[in-house]
This record gives structure tokens, sequence and C-alpha cells, in this order.
């Protein structure tokens, strides 16, 4: 072999060990079916699970489960991101009493943009702050956990609609700071917002009005998906008292009502009111507008006679 000449059996080992390196790559890139692409940390979730578990029996079996249950209403209330209880609770009566006029928060007879978001950009319509005043708020004001996390919302909103939607992915499925922060933050937060604003506007604008049709409320399908059952507007305003905002309770298209008829079985939801069948029959064959895919018929037939 000539001076400075590579010997032919060292090139074709270091082949070899780099062909070797790559399959090794490949065969750590291949996972099996129940393996997560990262890796989790199973203390924590151990810990994590096994602290909600106890936390669950002791909310369904403590003597004031009641109160317990309503204080993790109210934790889950503030990881959505919305106004305080006591506000919230307060636009909403007034906007059913006095829907579509000066006193309705979001009256969406001033516009779609107005009543998705607008009307959170601008002050309150002087109407709006007198008829909210006249409201009977007394059975908010009673219930002392509500009005303390009222008094400290600003606080439970940070933690549990910014820090602990973070803290979770970061330090539960080892996700980076980065990619946790915009998904949680510029993601998931606009979406909920944009859901709930939804109902405002395209449901009381798009849509079919089932079970009556001289008010503007609707029957939104899309809205309804994206609110996660709240789209059925217009049975919602017709029978404001019904638990369900909807004629139909299902896990597809009212997820809501599912999860509150699962609750009231296990003692956490209760004095829940709805319409009767035929209470519904009567209304929907007077008022509605012929959409209702059980009444439409008789709906048609009492407009002919009545045009007759």
């Amino acid at each position: 072999m000539s001076p400075g000449a590579v010997d032919p059996r060292i090139i074709v080992d270091k082949y070899q060990d780099d062909e070797e390196g790559v399959e090794d790559v490949v065969k750590k890139k291949e996972r099996r079916w129940f393996e997560f692409e990262t890796e989790l940390i199973w203390t924590n979730i151990v810990g994590i699970v096994g602290f909600h578990l106890l936390s669950l029996y002791f909310m369904i079996t403590f003597e004031y489960r009641k109160e317990i249950v309503l204080v993790l209403w109210t934790i889950l209330y503030a990881s959505a991101g919305m106004n305080p209880i006591y506000d919230w609770v307060r636009d909403h009566r007034v906007h059913h009493k006095y829907t579509e006029t000066d006193a309705d928060p979001h009256n969406s007879k001033r516009g779609f943009w107005f009543s998705h978001v607008g009307w959170l950009m601008m002050k309150k319509h002087p109407e709006v702050h007198r008829r909210g005043r006249s409201l009977d708020m007394s059975d908010v004001e009673a219930d002392p956990v509500v009005m303390f996390v009222d008094r400290h919302f600003t606080l439970f909103k940070i933690i549990f609609c910014f820090i602990v939607p973070i803290l979770i992915p970061v330090y539960l499925f080892n996700q980076n700071w980065k990619a946790t922060i915009i998904s949680e933050l510029f993601i998931r937060y606009p979406i909920v917002l944009n859901g709930t604003w939804s109902v405002n506007s395209f449901a009381h604008i798009w849509g079919y009005r089932t079970y009556d049709k001289s008010i503007k409320p609707t029957e939104n399908f899309m809205v309804a998906i994206v609110s996660v059952g709240e789209g059925w507007h217009n049975y919602h305003h017709v029978f404001p008292w019904d638990y369900k905002a909807a004629e139909f309770g299902n896990l597809m298209l009212n997820p809501t009502t599912a999860w509150l008829d699962l609750f009231a079985k296990i003692g956490w939801a209760y004095d829940l009111r709805e319409a009767s069948p035929d209470l519904v029959r009567k209304i929907t064959e007077r008022r509605g507008d012929g959409s209702h895919h059980l009444y439409s018929q008789h709906i048609a037939a009492n407009n002919s006679a009545k045009s007759e």
C-alpha cells in the first residue's frame, strides 16, 4: 500500500458503523401503537390522576357536596375566560327579558358585528344599565361561593384560564413553552370566545325559527357545533326555563345537556325543568315557521286553512 493511502477495510467498517447508526435512529423513531410520540412523565400522571380520583370521591360522598361542586363549577367557568358570574347572569337575564331592544346588551338589530363582539368594545346603552339595575339578583347575591369567586374573579381567571392550561402540557406532557403558549392563548381561547359569541350573533340572524317565527333567535346547526349545543336558540328563547336549551338532548348535537344529565344522576345537578312534548307541539304548531321535522305538516295545514 502506497504511503498516504487509506485502508479500504477502514472505509468499509466506517460505512457499516454509519449504516447501523441510521438503522438505530429509524428503530428509535418506530413506535408501537400504544406508545406516545412525546415521552410521558408517568410519576406525574399517576400522581395527578390519583389526586383527581380522590377529589372526585370526596366531592360525591362529602356531606356538603353541593357547595363543593359549586366550587368546581366556578373554577370551570373561570377557565373559559368570560366575564364575572354576576355580570354574566345579569346580562343574560336582561337579554332574555328585553331581547332585540335597547336594553339588550348584544342587540342583534344593531348588526352582526355589534352582537358578536362590538358590544364588549363600547359603553353599554343607558337602557341596559337601567333595566339591569331593576332585575332581582338576590339569588346570586345570596350564594357565598359565587360572590367569593366574583370578588377574586380576576385572580381565578388568570390562574384557571391561562396559567393552569399552560402548565399542564409543559409539565405533564413535556411540551415546549412556546408551542403551549401559542396553542392555549392564541388558538384555544379565541375559539372558545368566538364560539360563545356566535350564539348572540349568528344564532340571532341566520337559521330556522322553528318554534316562534316572530322573534329573531334561530335554530342554527353550525352554532350548536361550535358552542357545544347552544345553537338551538329559537327554542331557548321560547322555553328559557328548559335546562336543555333545546328540544332534544343528545351527545352529538347537544353535549352540554348530556353532561347535565350525567351530573343529575350523581346528584351534582338538580331542580331541572323542561317543556313537555305536548306544550312544545302546541307552541310550534301555533307560532313556528313550519321547519319542525314532526309538526311541519300540521303547520302547513293550519296556514292553508287560514288562507281559505
